[in-house]
């Protein structure tokens, strides 16, 4: 067997596979032999199969599925050796039909090649790296939040802006019949929650449904209907008001921050508020770390410059998926995917170059200590390192939980790195602030 490659350009090759005879014949033999033994042809005993018969009727078939293995190994451990790079898989070239009554055999590949270059962290203009603190104003809407919660319901005879209103919406035409209790905080416009101040149980409110509510999710829990339903939905509804109650807000007691964090667990307001700003601040540093993975990844796709073997790409990606595509949607799909492939390079690259790697025993901590944090949820605060083993062999059982876990500590790690070696500039602000600043919009 014979194996060589001439390069294209930098980024396409081709592997010619020359497989001689006496590469396969002794393989072929043993089958076709062990075949004779065994096959059963009516007017001949098992075993006594005249051996010409057993090549006529399994010769070429053992012969073409013997020369693919032999063909498909050879490739595989030719580009181990060679340590070529590769993008896809090797594309066989077309070639006229094969004769297999020939000696030899000669095949060509095609090979998309994984380009040269250089991943530079340091960008000239710094990465803003967000630190988003929970203010005053936060801290003293949740405790109000948690004081509404816990607080006790007393009845009114009329609406107030900050009451509670138990009622009916209903739409004869679309069948809308759902009962809610809202505050009039949750609507959009004030003119809406003008017409409910002063009302009372049994009056009857009609409301037009478009921009009654900032968030389209807020419309479908009120009416009762699914997203389709009420995306531009222009109607009038009626509600009808069946309770109004304002909620007493409750004391900031040893009892109430006993029920919210266990005995003892916070005894006074100013710890209460340290705690609330404390749990909010670990959930933000998720919300930043995230927005500056992001914020480095576009910059890493930006600014590492290089060429990819676009046509031969296009070409595998018309054989490569569940369902063969034509040339113009591969060129389609190659375009959407092309990004996503720069940056896998890259990521790749920042890998070997940084050692970074995840042994077993990191997705098993990790998975090990997500569990026990949903546990906690339940009130299950000190499982055994058994019942946590155990547990965590069934997830990573999964193999796509292990693979997620696996790329998600990859990440984790990649963010390490850039927070060490990336241009950055920190940026403390609430998270208003930070909602407005990334999003546009509170």
């Amino acid at each position: 067997m014979n194996i060589t490659r001439e390069n294209v350009d930098a980024l396409n090759a081709v592997v010619k596979v020359d497989i001689a005879k006496e590469d396969y014949s002794e393989k072929v033999e043993k089958i076709l032999s062990d075949y004779r033994k065994t096959a059963n042809i009516p007017g001949f005993r098992k075993g006594h199969v005249p051996m010409g018969m057993v090549k006529k009727q399994y010769g070429k078939a053992v012969l073409v599925d013997e020369v693919n293995k032999l063909l498909q190994d050879a490739l595989n451990k030719y580009l181990t050796e060679e340590k070529l790079d590769v993008l896809g898989q090797p594309l066989p070239k077309t070639q006229d039909e094969i004769d297999w009554d020939a000696e030899g055999f000669s095949f060509e590949f095609e090979l998309g090649l994984a380009p040269e270059f250089e991943v530079n962290l340091t960008s000239k203009k710094a990465i803003t790296q967000y630190n988003i603190i929970a203010d005053d104003k936060m801290i003293d809407e949740q405790i109000e939040r948690i004081q509404k919660q816990y607080g006790k319901l007393i009845s009114q005879d009329t609406v107030e802006k900050d009451s509670e209103i138990t009622g009916t919406y209903t739409n004869e035409e679309k069948e809308i019949d759902n009962t809610v209790t809202l505050t009039l905080d949750k609507f959009k416009g004030k003119a809406t929650a003008k017409q409910f101040v002063g009302a009372k149980v049994g009056d009857v409110i009609v409301l037009k449904t478009k921009g009654l509510y900032d968030d389209e999710h807020e419309l479908m829990h009120a009416l009762k209907l699914g997203h389709d339903e009420v995306h531009g939905l222009d109607i009038e509804v009626s509600f009808t008001i069946t309770e109004i109650n304002k909620r007493e807000l409750a004391d900031l007691d040893q009892e109430l921050f006993d029920k919210l964090f266990g005995k003892e667990g916070v005894t006074s307001v100013t710890e209460l508020k340290a705690k609330i700003k404390e749990d909010a601040e670990k959930q933000f540093v998720q919300q930043a770390d995230q927005k500056l993975l992001n914020d480095v990844t576009e910059y890493l796709v930006e600014n590492t410059k290089f060429d990819l073997p676009a046509e031969f790409l296009t070409k595998w990606m018309q054989t490569a998926g569940e369902q063969e595509m034509d040339e113009a949607q591969a060129k389609e799909e190659y375009e959407k995917s092309e990004k996503s492939l720069r940056y896998q390079l890259i990521e790749g690259k920042l890998i070997e170059e940084n050692n970074i790697q995840v042994t077993m025993d990191d997705i098993k901590n990790h998975a090990r200590e997500m569990i026990k944090g949903q546990m906690a949820q339940f009130g299950q605060m000190n499982p055994s390192d058994k019942e946590l083993d155990d547990i965590a062999a069934r997830v990573l059982g999964n193999q796509d939980e292990a693979r997620r876990i696996s790329e998600q500590l990859i990440s984790q790690k990649l963010l390490a790195l850039y927070k060490e070696k990336a241009n950055l500039k920190v940026k403390e602000l609430s998270y208003e602030k930070f909602v407005k600043e990334v999003y546009g919009d509170k």
